[in-house]
């Protein structure tokens, strides 16, 4: 399932197409979204877009993990991870 990937810049470029925006103000509008986005997820908030999806933040614990290559058990330290859910409204447009 080889497909394109969009970019900052062509996100960019999509709002100057329909907004009407500069591309100057384009291009900060899409850094300042993804910005407070961001920081949002940092702070531990959870991102909700309406008929898009919400991102969360998860703790995830310590455990033991195993080298495939060697068969080692190795400690995997907690961490903090990126959860996204999509909207059913995302789901069903995906799947039509």
């Amino acid at each position: 399932m080889a497909g394109k990937t969009m970019t900052r810049a062509e996100l960019a470029e999509a709002v100057y197409q329909e907004v009407g925006l500069s591309r100057n103000d384009s291009a900060a509008l899409v850094e300042t979204v993804l910005g407070e986005v961001s920081d949002a997820l940092v702070d531990g908030e959870t991102v909700k877009i309406s008929s898009f999806g919400s991102f969360s933040v998860r703790q995830k614990g310590q455990r033991i993990g195993r080298n495939p290559k060697t068969g080692e058990e190795v400690p995997i330290l907690p961490r903090r991870v990126l959860v996204f859910r999509p909207s059913h409204v995302l789901k069903d447009r995906i799947n039509k």
